[in-house]
């Protein structure tokens, strides 16, 4: 079971340097590098994501993972990706099968302008281990948990499987 873990910050620049940490801990806390990314809300309400997105071991496309993910979080789309039929149908398994509606409205609620998010994707690893490292930042922690079926189902729609 893989945990998402959403850590709100007042601003930008606590979110960047907690980043930074998480990326310092990857071995410490089984984290893979690009299994973290940024969001930033400016006052005007446009939205900034920061990643270190291209492919990783796995087979996981983690800029395609992030950009679904904050696609249906914050309705943008992000790296460019157009909403065509396969993304809206993979849209529609992501939106059922692994992120609760109550953690999705958790998060839009938290991300509001002028703030920003850190996002955690940890696997084999005891969330609180990742926590207590990062609470030297502060912010607001969600954490929602995907089931092995709802991550087989997300991997086979990156791949290709799930969203003809």
């Amino acid at each position: 079971m893989a945990d998402l873990i959403a850590i709100g910050y007042p601003d930008q620049a606590t979110a960047e340097a907690a980043a930074e940490e998480a990326r310092r801990l990857a071995q410490d806390l089984i984290i893979q590098p690009d299994a973290i990314a940024v969001i930033a809300r400016d006052e005007d309400g446009s939205y900034h994501v920061h990643t270190n997105h291209h492919v990783v071991g796995g087979g996981a496309t983690w800029g395609m993972f992030w950009g679904l993910l904050f696609g249906l979080l914050f309705f943008i789309p992000v790296f460019g990706m157009a909403v065509g039929a396969g993304l809206g149908a993979l849209m529609g398994k992501l939106t059922k099968t692994t992120i609760d509606k109550a953690f999705q409205d958790q998060v839009r609620g938290m991300v509001q302008p002028g703030t920003s998010a850190l996002f955690l994707m940890l696997e084999k690893v005891t969330p609180d281990k990742a926590v207590e490292a990062m609470s030297k930042y502060g912010g607001t922690v969600l954490k929602t948990s995907l089931s092995k079926d709802g991550e087989a189902d997300l991997q086979d729609a990156l791949h290709g499987g799930g969203a003809s």
